[in-house]
């Protein structure tokens, strides 16, 4: 047992080929987040569908990848050199994609053409989107962090209603970046990856007034959580970026298990099977791999 709770190890379950490597130039995007290195790819954005088919967003060259269930075979459905960061299936067809450079987008994955989600913000245009998850009632919540961070604390977190009314929830947040909403539809929460912490407010606040915002979790170590997925079972996944793992909490918000990537530090992103709730998927960027861990049994022990 180390970090005072058990410790596992995730096992790979898919890795991006070697013939999907980027191929091209570095940009911007690389130079600015990680630089002096190259890389061949940064995944984000872990999106399941029910059959089993998974997909995932290449942010700095503007891919979106899609893995077969059946035999972990990868294809590149979307080559079109925005910044794709957030991936969720809104739809069986269509998903929707938060975009750093192009904003809130939908991919219909059947023909494969892709359509602005809303328009801009009344002030003129977003920061920077992140992350994205949609609540029971079909409103999109996400997160707009652009470069901000505890020294420049401009980000916000933004609401899509159903019928298309864009509200700002919260402002001059530091880098907010994944959001869950729970299970009973009631609470939200968001990472907030530069204070390495989570914080949680009402999902149903008046729209008149700001909502009840608290401070839920405190990490340590590594960047700060990255993206978050809360299960049927109402346990947390939590990402943590540059610390090669993901926590698991349960529905109090008490730390129930450390899940390690055995390769890799860049873990960007978590979700639950939607066939099978105690499966847990991990994206990893630095070596461009999914890694999977079965938490059922630390789920039923703590139930």
């Amino acid at each position: 047992m180390r970090y005072g709770v058990p410790n596992h190890l995730a096992r790979l379950y898919a890795r991006l080929p070697h013939a999907l490597h980027w191929q091209g130039p570095s940009n911007d995007w690389v130079r600015a987040t990680r630089p002096g290195l190259s890389l061949h790819s940064f995944i984000e954005g872990l999106a399941l569908a029910s059959d089993g088919t998974a997909y995932l967003a290449d942010v700095p060259y503007g891919r979106v990848f899609r893995i077969d269930a059946a035999d972990r075979a990868w294809t590149c459905v979307l080559n079109d050199g925005s910044e794709p960061h957030g991936l969720w299936l809104e739809t069986a067809t269509r998903m929707v994609i938060v975009d750093h450079r192009h904003g809130l987008r939908a991919l219909d994955l059947d023909t494969l053409i892709v359509t602005p989600r809303c328009e801009a913000p009344t002030d003129g245009a977003f920061h920077g989107l992140s992350d994205l998850a949609i609540d029971g009632d079909g409103a999109i919540w996400f997160t707009d962090p652009g470069r901000s961070s505890l020294s420049d604390p401009y980000g916000r977190l933004f609401r899509l209603s159903p019928t298309g009314e864009l509200t700002v929830v919260l402002e001059r947040l530091p880098y907010p970046n994944g959001v869950a909403i729970t299970p009973d539809g009631k609470d939200v929460l968001v990472a907030m990856t530069r204070a390495n912490a989570v914080w949680k407010l009402s999902r149903t606040v008046a729209a008149s007034a700001l909502p009840m915002l608290g401070h839920y979790l405190q990490l340590s170590g590594g960047l700060g959580p990255d993206g978050l997925a809360i299960g049927a079972h109402g346990c947390l996944a939590v990402a943590h970026a540059q610390a090669g793992c993901a926590w698991l909490y349960d529905a109090t918000g008490t730390l129930l298990a450390r899940i390690a990537i055995p390769d890799g530090m860049w873990t960007t992103s978590v979700r639950f099977a939607p066939w099978s709730p105690g499966q847990l998927f991990i994206a990893e960027a630095q070596t461009g791999s999914i890694y999977e861990f079965d938490c059922t049994d630390i789920l039923e022990e703590h139930a």
